[in-house]
């Protein structure tokens, strides 16, 4: 296969292009007018980019706010808009972006598809992306200033928030409707457009966890959608779903917005384990161990994913019955995660591996990504997580499956595929320095706040006791 993207754009053609290639406009309409799934990829991949760089200004801005006791940079208020932003950001601006720029340049080259099903809602679906982002960044300058009640959006908390909030709500929608329609092209795709004989037990594992994945952003983001619409409506017009003073239930909120939340949390992880199984059978030579259990893996991660949402209330007075079925349900999810690390480690079983930086950053994923898998676990005991709730261990925790797990997986898509898709070798050295400074940086970053946490450091505060100062100034 060709890598030249573009055959067409070489100076000198003068003014007759048009005429003869309607079909492939030249320079910023080639972009903007985009239909090719590999441009679209291309597109999502740089706006994700460009998201992590600012989700990225707001962690460090937090982590130096945190750097030592006292308020040293901003005051509490502008420091839990930063918070806020910062997951909105990092989860609906930078990871989820990177998976569907990684399966609109992969999925049709993987199943032998000419481009996606639907080439012109895939270009809306981008560009739909790029008002959203404005408008969350967008939303520091508004009076009042960004929202500030969590990336969970809580009520009572977000009824109360100034202008910024409503415009935040309307991002969300519109990411949401943005996430749905590219769903819908990726299950066409993979359904309708497979070459002859590929049939869905002879797919890639990347587009196995990516069709499952899809199905479960349609199931969940109507859920956020109407979570979020009565928040509006409690906001301007006068219903009270979640507000006591009317006879509304703030927990109710919760339930809504984790019933989408936690099927959130896999459909951000499951494209990372699909690139993660494409690339070790690479490197270690050999077929990937258990192809069927992992297809079946991946099923299970997605159904149980439904039933596990309560885990992140466990402290809003729940029935002991209700305690333990969550509890339980959660532990349970535990063992098709533990399936895919196990077949991972069985395909690398006596390969001839070779440790390129793909290889790395895959390796350096199950590593510190069971780490979280771990904390996770011991969060899901119901008397334990009591304690730990809303500490520092749930961020140790969280951030250990998402930075090492979705972040390093799409590094390690991004060198394992860049090559592919540029025609340009990645220059090798400088990728292991990557990967070994983002290894030891995370893990000096975020172990401590383990620490911190099981001391009963609370999260999302500016300000901290003594005796936190020095894991909080190691974590900076």
């Amino acid at each position: 296969m060709s890598a030249v993207l573009d055959p067409h754009g070489h100076a000198g053609h003068g003014d007759h292009v048009h005429d003869e290639h309607h079909d492939h406009p030249h320079g910023w309409r080639r972009w903007v007018f985009a239909t090719n799934h590999k441009d679209i990829g291309t597109l999502y991949l740089l706006f994700s980019f460009t998201m992590l760089m600012v989700g990225g200004v707001l962690a460090l801005l937090i982590r130096a706010e945190l750097f030592q006791p006292g308020l040293q940079l901003v005051n509490p208020e502008l420091f839990n808009q930063f918070t806020t932003m910062h997951g909105l950001i990092m989860v609906f601006g930078a990871i989820m972006p990177a998976f569907v720029g990684f399966a609109n340049w992969m999925i049709p080259l993987q199943i032998g598809a000419s481009d996606m099903a639907f080439a012109r809602m895939n270009n809306f679906s981008f560009w739909l992306m790029i008002p959203a982002a404005l408008m969350l960044v967008g939303s520091f300058f508004m009076p009042g200033g960004a929202p500030a009640a969590g990336w969970t959006l809580y009520a009572p908390l977000t009824l109360q928030m100034g202008p910024s909030m409503d415009a935040g709500i309307f991002a969300m929608h519109i990411l949401g409707a943005s996430s749905i329609m590219g769903s819908i092209n990726i299950i066409v795709t993979i359904l309708n457009m497979r070459a002859p004989g590929m049939t869905l037990m002879k797919m890639p594992m990347f587009c196995w966890t990516w069709l499952i994945t899809a199905y479960l952003l349609i199931a969940v983001m109507p859920v956020l959608a109407g979570a979020i619409t009565m928040t509006l409506t409690d906001r301007h017009f006068g219903t009270s779903f979640f507000n006591p003073a009317g006879g509304g239930d703030p927990v109710m909120y919760q339930h809504i917005f984790w019933f989408f939340g936690h099927p959130e949390v896999y459909i951000m992880i499951l494209p990372a384990f699909g690139i993660i199984s494409q690339i070790v059978p690479a490197f270690a030579r050999k077929k990937l161990f258990g192809y069927a259990s992992m297809v079946y893996a991946t099923s299970s991660i997605a159904i149980l994913s439904f039933i596990v949402w309560a885990h992140h209330m466990f402290t809003t007075g729940m029935p002991v019955t209700g305690q333990l079925f969550f509890m339980y349900a959660t532990m349970l999810i535990a063992v098709p995660t533990a399936v895919k690390i196990f077949n991972w480690i069985a395909t690398m079983w006596q390969g001839s591996m070779t440790f390129e930086t793909p290889m790395l950053f895959a390796v350096g994923f199950i590593f510190v990504f069971t780490m979280g898998g771990f904390t996770g676990l011991i969060l899901a005991v119901a008397p334990i997580d009591i304690q730990l709730q809303d500490t520092y261990y749930v961020v140790a925790h969280f951030h250990y499956v998402l930075v090492a797990g979705s972040l390093y997986a799409m590094f390690a898509g991004y060198y394992y595929w860049a090559p592919k898709w540029t025609g340009v070798m990645y220059n090798e050295t400088r990728g292991k320095i990557h990967f070994w400074w983002s290894l030891i940086s995370f893990n000096i970053t975020f172990f401590p706040m383990h620490f911190l946490g099981l001391a009963g450091m609370p999260r999302r505060y500016a300000d901290y006791p003594m005796q936190f100062a020095d894991f909080n100034a190691i974590a900076t």
